[in-house]
């Protein structure tokens, strides 16, 4: 039967952003709001993130070239824009069969609690913080924002795209902290305790990678096998600090 898998798929966050390091300096003064006047897709790597997207860049420009991606699909936010242009400049020849910046890879909206801290949600929406510590992360959705499971069902197309029209392809996807958990979720066929532990268990380092390969042994049909998980040795190898920052702000984690 035809392999309708792409033969490996490398999902990857994107640097370590302007946001993430205004976040940080909002949480230590336990303030209420983050200091960042961009919107959320507006908000540019750093320096420490540009010099991170650099090295993964050179770790995939390193592979072999019938290994390394020739498909690379992109949150549209600025921030991941930036990481898979680095990358894709690192690699060079020979060309990419495509590049999509894909608005379904875009970081889950936050709604009204956008660039709040913890503390800024539990000063300002207290009722709306016991809610969310109620229900938790997976199904929890702030007004005008989206849940876990609201992203977990924009992710299910692109997997039908990636099917479609990439099968037996090499998929870069670079995205954001929750795309990555919730791609974990659809590709190992996890439940929501599962995954969240994953999550309580550490946040997804940014230009980590997370990889599946193709096993046409595995299954009926064979199927995609996690190779890598939240893998930074590019970074560590190249003497760059690696960063777990968050990208926005959440209630702490059920």
């Amino acid at each position: 039967m035809e392999q309708k898998w792409p033969q490996e798929i490398w999902l990857v966050r994107h640097g370590q952003s302007a946001g993430n390091v205004a976040r940080d300096a909002a949480e230590a003064a336990a303030g209420h709001l983050i200091d960042i006047a961009e919107r959320d897709v507006d908000v540019p790597l750093s320096a420490l993130g540009v010099e991170q997207s650099h090295a993964l860049g050179d770790w995939f420009a390193a592979l072999p070239d019938a290994s390394r991606p020739n498909v690379v699909l992109h949150s549209p936010y600025v921030r991941a824009a930036e990481t898979a242009r680095i990358i894709i400049e690192k690699m060079g020849d020979p060309p990419l069969l495509a590049i999509h910046a894909d608005e379904r890879v875009r970081e889950k909206e936050f709604g009204i609690l956008d660039r709040l801290t913890t503390f800024g949600i539990k000063h300002k929406y207290a009722e709306l913080y016991e809610q969310r510590q109620h229900v938790g992360k997976f199904y929890f959705r702030p007004p005008g924002g989206e849940s876990w499971c609201d992203v977990i069902l924009r992710l299910r197309s692109v997997l039908d795209t990636i099917t479609r029209e990439y099968a037996g392809e090499r998929v870069l996807i670079v995205g954001h902290q929750v795309t990555v958990n919730c791609f974990r979720y659809l590709l190992e066929r996890l439940d929501e305790a599962s995954i969240l532990a994953y999550d309580r268990a550490g946040d997804v380092p940014n230009c980590a990678v997370t990889s599946y390969a193709f096993d046409a042994s595995q299954g009926k049909h064979g199927k995609l096998v996690l190779r890598l998980t939240n893998f930074v040795a590019p970074l560590e190898a190249a003497g760059t600090p690696v960063t777990v920052q968050k990208d926005v702000p959440a209630a702490p984690k059920a």
